[in-house]
């Protein structure tokens, strides 16, 4: 998270693909707000995003990022692609965009603005379309419908965090025990996670017992780990914004019996998962893939609202690229693309015949489906 880690090609692809969807739509101009697209088409990575940033491209001519002025260093450095406009803080994002807006002549031309997202707050938006008389559209999802599928620089920043993933994961697991206190379980993950080269990820460690598995994004508590309770462990590495996260559910001294058949039951569902996981396909086809496994096992009354989603870019505070989780669900439709990256997951807990869980991230690739992380699927007993 301090320096800009893509080509000159690769951002002029990415911006070159977006105004080609905007000739499309017959737009002048667009505003893009989202801290993912605003990243993916600047390449700025920095913890900046808590306020707005937004970039103005226009069809033709350099686009202009938008934010604090107090960003003028960063900005300048890792930014190669837009030119800066810093606004002081007496003043908001939306109050220097308009002006530049202005003078780039914007006014009653046909612009789209990204109106769905965590960075585009209700007052912002108003204040800008008040401030511009122009023809206004939405364009929330036009640059995140690009970003599903990995370029090869993407990609190769995938695979490195899936070995910071591997590296917190194992930390993670070798100080798990009876009476393991949680928080040092914590410290070992993100220690490990730091030291083999990773940055902060949009989510941190999701790392607590049993007992609180429900709690679904809470992570390490006060207390300790006891012998005879499964501790639920989820993390990514991230590299330059991009993470590989994956999952296990590690037995604190034994795993029974029904566990570790549901075990079996997991990674067959997984396994399958993988297999399925073909150009053309759609996503319903996808999960449909691991539910014909559940329900062979005898679990046929066991629903998932999703067997997995698309992972890459992610900015706190999340790594699913957004405020939208783009699942592979039993009614998407979506269609499967080489270059496409998922964390996949292979949920079984609550069956009543056993609990397990295991996650892993999945790149299709042109030789087919990648599983990016190595951590030993288990049963895993500490």
């Amino acid at each position: 998270m301090f320096d800009n880690p893509f080509s000159d090609k690769e951002i002029q692809s990415r911006i070159g693909a977006v105004r080609k969807e905007m000739a499309t739509r017959k737009l002048d101009a667009a505003v893009f707000a989202s801290p993912e697209n605003v990243f993916y088409l600047t390449g700025l990575d920095h913890w900046g995003y808590f306020t707005p940033h937004l970039l103005i491209v226009p069809l033709e001519g350099r686009p202009v990022l938008v934010t604090r002025a107090m960003e003028r260093v960063s900005v300048e450095k890792q930014v190669r692609s837009a030119q800066f406009r810093g606004h002081p803080d007496s003043e908001t994002a939306a109050d220097m965009a308009a002006r530049v807006m202005i003078e780039m002549k914007l006014a009653g031309r046909s612009v789209g603005l990204e109106e769905w997202t965590s960075g585009m707050s209700f007052g912002l938006g108003s204040s800008l379309k008040a401030q511009v008389n122009a023809r206004w559209s939405d364009v929330s999802g036009l640059v995140d419908a690009h970003r599903l599928v990995k370029s090869d620089e993407e990609q190769a920043i995938m695979r490195r965090a899936a070995k910071v993933t591997d590296a917190a994961a194992a930390a993670a697991i070798a100080a798990i025990g009876d009476g393991a206190r949680e928080a040092d379980v914590a410290a070992e993950c993100v220690a490990a996670m730091t030291r083999a080269g990773g940055q902060t990820p949009g989510f941190g460690p999701f790392i607590r017992p049993g007992a609180r598995l429900g709690e679904e994004h809470a992570t390490w508590g006060d207390g300790a780990y006891r012998k005879g309770e499964p501790v639920f462990l989820e993390l990514s590495g991230c590299i330059s914004r991009y993470h590989a996260p994956m999952g296990r559910l590690v037995r604190v001294g034994s795993i029974s019996d029904e566990d570790a058949k549901m075990a079996e039951v997991t990674q067959r569902a997984f396994a399958a998962v993988v297999g399925a996981l073909k150009p053309g396909r759609k996503a319903r086809d996808i999960y449909a893939a691991w539910q014909d496994v559940v329900d062979d096992a005898g679990l046929a009354h066991y629903r998932r609202h999703h067997c997995g989603y698309c992972v890459g870019v992610g900015v706190p505070p999340s790594w699913t690229g957004g405020n939208t989780v783009v699942g592979l669900r039993a009614d998407s439709d979506m269609d499967i693309r080489t270059g496409m990256s998922f964390h996949i997951l292979s949920w079984l807990m609550g069956t009543g015949k056993g609990n397990d869980f295991i996650s892993n991230t999945v790149l299709l690739t042109s030789s087919g489906a990648e599983v990016l992380n190595t951590t030993p699927l288990g049963p895993i007993i500490r």
